[in-house]
């Protein structure tokens, strides 16, 4: 008697164990390979990525705002803590519980004002009261430094190990290109920058909330009123 052969349909459908093992472990070892090009690509993204400041209007166009039309000063704000704004940054500051807060001041005096000493605070319903923190105080938050750090390596004053350096380096620069560095707002301009606030623990940190400035002061060295300016979630 001779063997019985396999039909046509059954030679195509038949596939030896071994080859079904050699083209699993071939498409995991594929599946690998993309999942560390896409990894890689991520990274290179990131490294390549620079901050972008947003562009500021006039002040009075803002909602959150508040204007003093005797010496024609509007301070605003615009709050960059969710999607899509908040994609302009490398660090994701809303992870870290930090509040970034775009401060707009525009100035349609014929006198310049001083902002260099300002001082911003933020109240929130609750009554907690914050303080604008330092590029310092947020770089230690989102880089993960503890104070006791004694490595040589350093980021601007604060010192740094290991491969944090390159990140950090980057995240540093972001900050001290993002915060509202302006001494003073001549007539008829406009300045701009990020106010950053440390709202871990605090509940509803946005819900009848308040921005206060003070310290500002007019040409002859008088403070101006304080702005008092609401806080309106983002869109």
């Amino acid at each position: 008697m001779f063997p019985r052969l396999r039909s046509s349909s059954q030679l195509s459908n038949y596939v030896p164990k071994a080859d079904n093992r050699d083209m699993s472990s071939r498409r995991v070892c594929l599946l690998c390979n993309v999942a560390l090009i896409l990894a890689l690509s991520c990274l290179t993204l990131w490294a390549s990525k620079d901050f972008v400041p947003p562009r500021a209007e006039n002040a009075n166009t803002y909602p959150s705002k508040d204007a003093h039309p005797t010496e024609k000063v509007t301070a605003a704000i615009d709050l960059y803590n969710t999607s899509p704004k908040d994609s302009i940054f490398i660090t994701p500051y809303n992870q870290e519980d930090i509040l970034p807060v775009f401060l707009i001041i525009t100035n349609d005096g014929d006198q310049p004002i001083t902002v260099n000493n300002m001082e911003a605070q933020l109240v929130t319903g609750g009554r907690a009261k914050l303080e604008a923190l330092t590029v310092d105080d947020v770089f230690r938050r989102v880089a993960h430094i503890n104070g006791s750090s004694t490595s040589p390596a350093r980021v601007g004053p604060i010192p740094l190990s290991g491969n944090k350096n390159k990140k950090a380096q980057k995240q540093y620069e972001e900050l001290q290109s993002a915060k509202f560095a302006a001494e003073a707002v001549e007539p008829h301009t406009t300045k701009s920058g990020f106010l950053f606030f440390d709202i871990a623990g605090v509940k509803q940190p946005l819900d009848g909330s308040h921005i206060y400035l003070t310290r500002v002061r007019d040409a002859g060295g008088a403070e101006l009123m304080y702005f008092e300016i609401p806080v309106v979630p983002s869109n």
